[in-house]
């Protein structure tokens, strides 16, 4: 068997995946290389007993905390990676999160490059991923050469209401920009059915447009693309100079095989990509690869400050697909409070099952499931700083993080102002804050947001990658995931990544000598015309 390569991709989840479907068409060979399995299609996919309260699909291995306490992650190791459970919805940062500015405990890192250049990825992105949203109706979103290629996912009476009465009180609601594959005025075609196991689930009927259904399929339909599942990368190799990588060594099911390639793409997300260039020690790189010049490999790790609300009132509803909602009137403060604050948006529908492995009890006087089908719930995301203390180290075999909080006070004010309005519009009687992922309850093992460590920069000495995101230290080793991010700006960060590898992408064609594929060769994987849409609009086929 050759095992050399033009190209070894290390991850087939939201970067590694979209880099591949990007440069499929130049006819060069393609490894990548994939810690997991493909995710069972089963019934599972949508029980709350499996997903949620036995955890079925998260991964085993216990991490540590920065104090050597035991952390059980919701990291997925499979195709497509954390992606199979997101809500899907994929915002653009704001321009002025590119620059540094100032928040409650100190300022943001400055982006070497900024939105300008991320924008026409953007675009793409929005079409590979089939994003539904309306341009125009955030007045914090940045500018786009093109709408949205899909119409906004429609809201749920319940959440209509919402919507108009935060409209009449001044305020500026929007539709979630959000990746699936729905078109809600010809439903008979969609593969989406709208149903209430979407944010946090993996989807039975493969209708959200995650990384394995939008990225990886349609990258393996060309015979120059290789995908290995259940391939865990062991080590990164490089040549006697230590200048330039060769290759990787990894655990394949039967054993341990090496595969070299020309380029080497690392995208396991910002946590586990950290881990293997610290894993990849050798004479010329005692600290792991990229670690050289910066000592900067692992750190700045950040995940944002991240909170649940579940509002309860008296009127019972039966909304089914709830996340369609989203608010940035707080993004960046108010009148009175200077400091950026955040972004709410709605979660997926919480069920019965969910609200007692979170609660415990219900509330008095009332059952789950009648708490369940009178709620309306809320995702909340604050900012975090970047701090090179905050950082992805190893102990041993086992890895460690170490995070310390920061930026809290931004993110109490934002929950307390939503519960403000929502009880002014009379949509709640009581509030059930979860807070996960922050304080003392579960401080790190909520990874879906997790970002920097390998941070990206003009400046060897301060930075692990450069502008292409290619290591300083190594003349052909990249890094294409979200450990890129020099901050986290307080929106989901998938989008950016996504963009990034496509960014990428372009320059690997340069180095490669090879032709640019055009949307339409892209996109011909995975679409037809969809009958009823309008102009220019495409409607994903079900797969």
């Amino acid at each position: 068997m050759n095992t050399h390569y033009d190209l070894i991709i290390v991850g087939a989840g939201a970067g590694g995946g979209t880099l591949a479907r990007y440069l499929a068409p130049t006819g060069k060979r393609i490894l990548m290389l994939e810690r997991g399995p493909w995710l069972p299609r089963e019934l599972d996919n949508w029980s709350t007993q499996a997903v949620v309260i036995q955890r079925k699909y998260e991964t085993k291995e216990v991490w540590k905390d920065k104090d050597g306490r035991p952390v059980n992650s919701n990291q997925h190791y499979n195709v497509g990676g954390n992606t199979k459970f997101w809500g899907a919805a994929l915002f653009r940062f704001r321009e002025r999160d590119f620059h540094s500015h100032p928040t409650k405990d100190g300022m943001t890192q400055e982006w070497p490059l900024k939105y300008d250049v991320f924008e026409p990825y953007y675009t793409q992105v929005e079409k590979l991923f089939d994003v539904h949203g309306i341009r125009g109706e955030d007045p914090t979103a940045p500018p786009m050469s093109e709408d949205y290629p899909f119409e906004p996912i429609e809201h749920e009476p319940r959440v209509q209401e919402i919507h108009d009465d935060l409209k009449a009180r001044g305020h500026h609601p929007f539709h979630l920009p959000v990746a699936i594959r729905r078109d809600d005025r010809n439903p008979h075609l969609s593969a989406c059915i709208r149903c209430n196991t979407c944010d946090g689930f993996p989807c039975l009927v493969h209708a959200k447009a995650d990384a394995e259904m939008n990225a990886v399929r349609p990258a393996i339909t060309y015979p120059n693309v290789t995908l290995m599942t259940e391939a865990r990368v062991l080590k990164i190799l490089t040549n006697p100079s230590g200048r330039a990588v060769t290759g990787v060594q990894a655990q394949l099911r039967d054993g341990v095989q090496t595969f070299t390639g020309d380029v080497v793409v690392v995208s396991c997300g910002a946590i586990n990509s950290a881990r293997l260039l610290l894993m990849s020690t050798n004479d010329k790189h005692p600290r792991g690869l990229g670690n050289n010049s910066s000592d900067q490999v692992g750190r700045n790790y950040m995940y944002h400050l991240l909170g649940w609300m579940l509002a309860i009132t008296g009127k019972t509803h039966a909304t089914s697909f709830e996340k369609t909602l989203g608010l940035n009137d707080f993004y960046w403060g108010e009148p009175d409070y200077p400091y950026p604050m955040g972004n709410i948006q709605n979660t997926g529908r919480v069920n019965a099952e969910m609200m007692k492995a979170m609660l415990g009890k219900p509330l008095a006087g009332m059952t789950f499931e009648q708490m369940a089908e009178r709620s309306t719930n809320w995702w909340f995301m604050t900012e975090d700083l970047p701090d090179p203390n905050n950082r992805i180290t190893l102990d041993g075999d086992t890895l460690r993080i170490s995070y310390t909080e920061n930026n809290r006070e931004p993110f109490d004010r934002l929950l307390a102002r939503w519960t403000e309005l929502l009880e002014g519009m009379q949509f709640v009687d009581q509030v059930v804050k979860v807070s996960q992922y922050i304080s003392n309850k579960v401080p790190v093992s909520g990874v879906a947001h997790q970002c920097g460590t390998v941070r990206f920069g003009a400046d060897p000495k301060t930075s692990v990658l450069d502008l292409n995101c290619k290591a300083h230290d190594l003349d052909n080793l990249y890094v294409v995931d979200s450990s890129f991010y020099p901050s986290s700006a307080a929106l989901n960060p998938t989008h950016t990544l996504m963009a990034n590898a496509l960014r990428v992408g372009d320059h690997l064609l340069e180095r490669m000598k090879v032709y640019r594929p055009t949307m339409d060769v892209l996109l011909q994987a995975t679409r037809a015309p969809s009958p009823g849409s309008q102009a220019a609009r495409r409607q994903p086929v079900s797969v």
